[in-house]
């Protein structure tokens, strides 16, 4: 039988890079904004730079999140305080920083913020940001119950996998193919991640039946989720938790 880390999971709503509608995604801010929106658990990319710093960053390249142009191995870690991750999301985070994964952690200690680690390998060597990242948690003794790993990358997974085979990983979809259970299965993956369009009653059950928590991104409208509570859905990731914790039946959703 294949051995499943048991993941905690007090609750149901994650925060998509942070309270991501309110501020600057993947930065310190939206972090302490999810936990004041009274949510447990968020989601944040990790990318390397060109000197193999992991930095909490979903792009391949800068300019979406800090109006800088080129790629985000262009740069290195002495560079990070000439940049601004919140420049693009009004004045008041304008100064805020690109942080690196240790800075993140550190909130996440500082919150006790449970999360959803996504690798992003981008155009780095296969098996470097998960050589990072397992080196990154492996001085946070905390981490092994409130941090599970994520990738579209299944090789950047499996290099993971190899280098933590006890820690908690989920696969991620767009869109799961037939054999998905056999993806999840190599893995030894506690939780299946998906696209909220792709998912569907029978996946859930199947999904169920096997123990594997499944989780969807990025969803921000409650109702469209509706008709999946009842049949195993684990989580929600959004950009806006208020959505879905200011309604009663929700809020209740999230707190079982």
């Amino acid at each position: 039988m294949i051995h499943r880390p048991n993941v905690t999971d007090p609750g149901r709503v994650i925060a998509h890079r942070g309270a991501s509608r309110v501020a600057p995604e993947n930065t310190l801010s939206a972090f302490r904004a999810a936990a004041a929106q009274g949510v447990w658990w968020v989601e944040f990319d990790v990318s390397l730079l060109g000197d193999g710093t992991p930095v909490v960053h979903h792009d391949g390249t800068l300019e979406r999140c800090t109006g800088r142009r080129g790629p985000l191995t262009d740069i290195a870690a002495a560079d990070l305080s000439d940049l601004s991750a919140g420049i693009r999301h009004g004045d008041q985070f304008r100064n805020g920083p690109l942080p690196t994964l240790e800075q993140v952690l550190d909130v996440l200690e500082e919150l006790h913020l449970y999360a959803n680690l996504e690798m992003k390998p981008h155009d780095v060597p296969t098996g470097a940001i998960a050589a990072k990242v397992v080196e990154a948690l492996a001085t946070r003794p905390w981490a092994r119950e409130r941090i599970i790993t994520s990738s579209f990358g299944h090789a950047e997974l499996a290099a993971y996998r190899a280098s933590a085979p006890n820690a908690p990983v989920a696969v991620l979809f767009e869109k799961p193919p037939r054999n998905w259970r056999v993806v999840v299965d190599q893995m030894q993956a506690a939780a299946v991640h998906l696209n909220f369009v792709h998912l569907s009653e029978s996946l859930l059950r199947e999904a169920s039946s096997f123990g594997i928590d499944t989780r969807v991104y990025t969803i921000n409208q409650p109702e469209l989720m509706e008709p999946f509570r009842e049949h195993g859905l684990t989580s929600v990731i959004t950009d806006h938790p208020p959505l879905f914790l200011e309604l009663d039946d929700w809020a209740r959703w999230a707190k079982e």
